[in-house]
C-alpha cells in the first residue's frame, strides 16, 4: 500500500456529491490506490448503476453505514445531514492517526447537518473541532484558482454582522496563518499580500465608513512590523478588477493572495472569474483539506449533468500541497 494517500468524504448524499467523486475517479488523472473514499457503500453503488459510472476496480472504500431508505435524492434531510457528518468524522480520524495525509470533502449541506443536529456554520468549522485545531490561530478560508488566491477575513455571517466582526487581533492572527500557510504549503518565499478595504471606495478617507482607519489600517502596519509584506487597504473593486485582467490575460497576479473583508466580497470575483477551476481550501489545520468551491447542487442530483472540474482540481490540489 502506498505511504501517502488522501481521504475523499461523500458530502450529502442526497446531492452532487456522489455523482462529481465517480466522475473524479473515472477520469484516469490519479491512482487509485492513493485514494480512500469514505462513504456509503450503496449510495455509491446506486449512483454507480444509474449514471454508468463503475468504481476503479483497486478503489478502496470505507462504508459508512446507514438505514438510506431514509434518503431521497434531491432532498435535503437531517438524514442526509446525518451521513455526510459521519463521512467527515471518519476522514477527520483517519488524519488524527496518520492514516491520510489530506481530506478532500464533497459538498455538503449545512442546514441538513444543523437539522442532524450538529450546530456548525460550515465544513471549516467541523474540521477544526474535529482536528483539535480550535482557539486561537484557527483554520482559515482560501480559495486558489492557479495563482489567484483570496482569502476571507469573515466567512458564513450575516452582513449586517461583518463590521464588528473585523477585529485588528482577529485580521492580525488570520493572516500570520495565511503567511505560514503561502510561504511553506505553497512554496512562495516571499509572499505579497492585498488588503481589500470593507466601504466603497475604502471609506474615502472616513467620509464613507470608518473601518479602514480604526481597524484595518492598524492591523496591517502591525503586521507590517512582523516583516509581513501586505499593502492596503485598497478599494476591493478596482484591486478585482487588476486581478481579473491578469487572470484573463494569463498573467501573474499582481498579489500572491488577496484579503476580503466578507464572504461576497471575495468568492464573486473568483468565481466568476474562475468557478470551474476554484477550490476551497482550508489552511492552519494539522492537515490538508480541499474542496470543490460550488454547493451540493440538489436540484440536479443524479442526472449526470454535474460538472465535477472543481472536485478535480480539489483532488490535484491535495495531492500536490501533501507533496506526492
Amino acid at each position: 500500500m502506498p505511504e501517502k494517500r488522501i481521504a475523499i468524504t461523500m458530502g450529502d448524499p442526497a446531492g452532487i456529491g456522489p455523482e462529481i467523486i465517480l466522475k473524479t475517479l473515472n477520469c484516469g488523472d490519479f491512482d487509485p490506490r492513493r485514494i480512500v473514499l469514505i462513504a456509503n457503500t450503496e449510495i455509491m453503488s446506486m449512483y454507480s448503476d444509474k449514471l454508468g459510472l463503475k468504481l476503479p476496480s483497486e478503489q478502496e472504500i470505507i462504508d459508512i453505514p446507514f438505514d438510506v431508505s431514509k434518503i431521497t435524492p434531491r432532498v435535503e434531510s437531517a438524514q442526509s445531514g446525518e451521513l455526510s457528518y459521519l463521512a467527515l468524522e471518519k476522514a477527520c480520524a483517519m488524519a488524527n492517526s496518520g492514516q491520510v495525509n489530506a481530506i478532500v470533502t464533497a459538498p455538503l449541506s449545512k442546514n441538513a447537518i444543523n437539522k442532524a443536529g450538529y450546530k456548525f456554520s460550515g465544513q471549516t468549522e467541523i474540521l477544526e473541532k474535529l482536528t483539535g485545531k480550535q482557539g486561537k490561530n484557527k483554520a482559515e478560508m482560501l480559495f486558489v484558482a492557479g495563482d489567484f488566491k483570496v482569502m476571507l477575513l469573515t466567512r458564513h455571517i450575516p452582513f449586517a454582522d461583518v463590521s464588528k466582526s473585523l477585529n485588528k487581533e482577529k485580521i492580525i492572527e488570520s493572516v500570520r496563518v495565511l503567511h505560514t500557510s503561502l510561504r511553506e504549503d505553497f512554496k512562495i518565499e516571499h509572499p505579497k499580500i492585498a488588503l481589500c478595504g470593507l466601504n466603497p471606495h475604502a471609506g474615502e478617507g472616513g467620509l464613507i465608513g470608518s473601518e479602514e482607519i480604526t481597524v484595518l489600517i492598524p492591523a496591517m502596519n502591525e503586521l507590517k512590523e512582523l516583516g509581513i509584506d501586505i499593502e492596503g487597504a485598497f478599494p476591493a473593486d478596482m484591486l478585482f478588477a487588476k486581478a481579473a485582467r491578469a487572470y484573463l490575460n494569463g498573467q501573474k497576479q499582481p498579489y500572491d493572495c488577496y484579503l476580503a473583508c466578507y464572504h461576497d466580497q471575495g468568492l464573486i470575483p473568483i468565481k466568476s472569474l474562475a468557478v470551474d477551476k476554484t477550490v476551497n481550501t482550508t489552511i492552519g489545520l494539522p492537515v490538508i483539506r480541499t474542496s470543490p468551491a460550488h454547493g451540493t447542487a440538489f436540484d440536479i442530483a443524479g442526472s449526470g449533468k454535474a460538472d465535477f472540474n472543481s472536485m478535480c482540481e480539489a483532488v490535484k490540489l491535495a495531492f500536490e500541497l501533501s507533496g506526492f
